[in-house]
Order: structure tokens, then C-alpha cells, then sequence
């Protein structure tokens, strides 16, 4: 078990939801953030049992993700991790057809919202004299598929901050860790699979997988988990990518 309790920022969402599930095993309890699903959260929760917390958090809301963070400290005793597993349901545009309105609502709530969940948590962190950040991220960073920087380019920011955050960091025992994942049936991903694309370009895309397969949301928990726990004690400011093989 490890030392304190895991926050998960988008725990309501398909992936976070599966991050939620993995870390309840690992840790004293989760918090599931949401913003707008709580009757989601409140399932989860139950389905999860007593060491779950459903938790608002607003992620254009400083006051609000600072509230969410003080509540979870409160009821669990510590935060040993935070999860960052939110995003905006955005579509696959290419750049020419990405207005400035695109633009601020994926940096605002992705980008900023990450900044104000970083600013609430590390002075929690440097209390208790531990922590760790795991961000979801995108595999686009390393393999970039056409239609995908609106979602890419502000993951690829927080990337760069959770780096940043690992080096000036470290010095209190608070580490930052990424993961990417490629192509995963599940949350956003489940519903691009099913409506964004044909079933032939689809069947050509998991083709290019080395493991020939998509993966699936407990492929991203484990990824998530390991890089959470304590043994991933000497790992920071490092990205795992969770993708079959697809980036190769």
C-alpha cells in the first residue's frame, strides 16, 4: 500500500474512470474529480466502495480545483499522488480549420487547468515532504497522426511542465511523470473509434500497431499506477509511452 491517498482530476471520464478503479487497490483512497459528471463519480464511487471520494473540480476554477485538493487532504490525511486524466471531447480538425475560440478552450481548460491543479497541490506536496504528479498526455508528441494538434499541442505543454516541475522539484521528494497513450479504446478514444473514421481506416491504423491491437483503458491505469507508486521512486520527469508499438 502506498502512503497516502491518489487524486485523479477526470476521474468521471471513461480512462479516468479505469485509473480510478486501479489506484483504489494501491492506495488508502481516491478521489475522483469531476467537473460536470458527478452522477458519474457517484457510481464509480459505489462501485468502488468506502475508500472512494467523488470530488468537484473545476478546472477554470482556481478557488474551485484549491477547494477540491484542501477537501481531499482533509478527509484522507495526505495526497501521495495526483493524477491529471482530464480533456476537452474535441474533434480531429486539421490546423487550417482550428479557430482562436478552438484554441483557448483546449489551453484553458487543458493547459491552464493543469497550471492551477500544479499551483494548488505543491505547497500540500512540500508539507508533507512527498508527492507525485502523473499526467496523462498524447502519444501525437512523438508520432504525430494528421487532425490531432488541437489535442496534442496543449499536451505537449504540460509534458514540458511536468519535466519542469521534476527538476525544480525534486529537492522536497515530489516527482512528475507522464504517460502517453496511443490509440485506446476507451473514454474519448472508445467514442472515436466507433464514429470519427470508417472500419476500414481503423482496421489500417491497428495494422500498424506492432502489438495489433488497441489498447484499452487498464493498459493506461498500469502505466498511471506504477508511475504513482513507490516503485517509481527514482523515476521523474520521464514519459512512458503506452501505445502497442504504434510510434515505432
Amino acid at each position: 500500500m502506498n502512503r497516502g491517498s491518489a487524486f485523479v482530476v477526470g476521474g468521471s471520464g471513461g480512462l479516468g474512470a479505469a485509473i480510478c478503479r486501479t489506484l483504489a487497490s494501491e492506495w488508502t483512497g481516491v478521489a475522483i474529480g469531476y467537473r460536470s459528471g458527478r452522477a458519474k463519480a457517484d457510481a464509480l464511487a459505489a462501485d468502488i466502495g468506502p475508500g472512494a471520494l467523488p470530488v468537484h473540480c473545476d478546472l477554470a476554477d482556481q478557488a474551485c480545483v484549491s477547494a477540491a485538493i484542501a477537501q481531499a487532504a482533509s478527509h484522507f490525511g495526505e495526497i501521495g499522488t495526483l493524477v491529471f486524466a482530464s480533456g476537452v471531447e474535441i474533434a480531429q480538425p486539421f490546423v487550417s480549420k482550428i479557430t482562436e475560440p478552438d484554441w483557448r478552450e483546449v489551453i484553458e481548460t487543458e493547459l491552464i487547468g493543469f497550471t492551477r491543479i500544479v499551483s494548488a497541490t505543491l505547497p500540500l506536496f512540500r508539507r508533507q515532504g512527498h508527492g507525485n504528479f502523473v499526467a496523462v498526455v498524447s502519444v501525437a508528441t512523438y508520432c504525430f497522426p494528421p487532425g490531432d494538434a488541437l489535442s496534442a499541442v496543449p499536451k505537449a505543454a504540460i509534458e514540458v511542465l511536468g519535466r519542469a516541475i521534476a527538476k525544480e522539484e525534486g529537492r522536497y521528494n515530489i516527482r512528475a511523470n507522464m504517460v502517453a497513450p496511443g490509440i485506446i479504446d476507451a473514454g474519448l478514444g472508445a467514442a472515436f473509434l466507433k464514429d470519427l473514421y470508417s472500419p476500414e481506416i481503423w482496421e489500417t491504423q491497428r495494422k500498424r500497431i506492432a502489438l495489433q491491437r488497441f489498447g484499452e483503458g487498464g493498459d493506461i491505469a498500469d502505466a498511471v499506477a506504477f508511475l504513482a507508486s513507490g516503485k517509481a521512486r527514482y523515476i521523474t520527469g520521464q514519459t512512458i509511452i503506452v501505445d502497442g508499438g504504434f510510434s515505432l
